[in-house]
């Protein structure tokens, strides 16, 4: 008879950071916390991921709890760095956004107007819809974004579709 081998808390661990260090990054990153910290964050979600794995509590679902995590240590940064001057990081430093060469210069112009046109609608959104769309740009399906930030499936729904919205009306500008 074929066992299964299992794999090590870590190991476990180690999978997940793999798939989703850079999600987890950039949705940090939506909190406006400083890109020095950000790293930081993401480790210390991973390092939490560990320690649940090791005691044996609940396996469904962890990237929505890591996912979860992060936003709950972002915003504990946040707090921790509210009487300090707030730098915020560009998103494209993170993303790794850059222009297409092949487009001729009108084209990267018209680009990247319309990129900071949806970047400022982006930034312009209440909290708890900008990181709803965060969430669902990484992936994530309605109900693990409202496990994730602890709202009902309609409110999700209705926070997507009042910012996609505000996203098309911007796009045809």
């Amino acid at each position: 008879m074929f066992l299964a081998q299992q794999t090590s808390p870590v190991e476990e661990a180690a999978s997940l950071f793999r798939s989703l260090r850079k999600p987890l990054l950039r949705y940090a990153l939506t909190f406006g916390v400083l890109a020095a910290d950000v790293e930081e964050i993401v480790q210390e979600t991973f390092l939490a991921l560990v320690r649940h794995l090791e005691s044996g509590k609940p396996r469904q679902n962890l990237n929505g709890w890591a996912f979860r995590v992060c936003h709950n240590l972002s915003l504990k940064q946040i707090e921790m760095r509210r009487g300090e001057q707030k730098v915020i990081s560009s998103e494209a430093d993170w993303i790794g956004e850059c222009t297409d060469s092949a487009l001729n210069p009108e084209q990267q112009l018209l680009q990247a107007q319309r990129r900071a046109r949806l970047q400022a609608v982006l930034r312009a959104l209440p909290e708890q819809d900008r990181c709803c769309v965060s969430l669902r740009a990484e992936g994530l399906r309605y109900r693990e974004i409202a496990d994730v930030l602890g709202m009902s499936l309609g409110a999700v729904s209705l926070s997507l579709a009042r910012s996609l919205a505000k996203f098309e009306r911007a796009d045809q500008e």
